[in-house]
């Protein structure tokens, strides 16, 4: 193996070096109880208390959004990348995000006018 290859090996490891069993134990165990929460939420809260029912799709939303955080965070590594790579894919998809809610509020318009 030459010099390079060695040195560009010995820094990827290093790079992800932080990400242990127990590390990636505690992530998992978060996201079981981001589920569980879920679940508790579906099958508990919205057939017992219909006055929380408007309520539960933002919250959906919400715990879904934190368990992609940890997922992208810790899994795919990204935690550990450079800024200007993070701020690369976040801000897109802010954007698009931003978009939806825009494109959705129209629709609504439209679809008012036209009933």
């Amino acid at each position: 193996m030459s010099q390079h290859a060695t040195e560009v090996h010995a820094e990827h490891s290093g790079e992800h070096e932080s990400m242990t069993k127990k590390k990636i134990w505690n992530v998992f165990f978060i996201l079981l109880a981001i589920t569980c929460v879920e679940f508790f939420i579906a099958l508990y809260v919205v057939p017992h208390y219909p006055v929380f029912h408007p309520f539960v799709n933002p919250v959906y939303i919400v715990l879904t959004l934190l368990k992609a955080f940890f997922i992208v965070a810790y899994f795919m590594h990204l935690k550990f990348e450079r800024m200007s790579l993070i701020f690369a894919i976040i801000v897109p998809i802010l954007f698009i995000i931003g978009l939806i809610l825009v494109l959705t509020n129209e629709s609504h318009h439209w679809f008012d006018l036209r009933f």
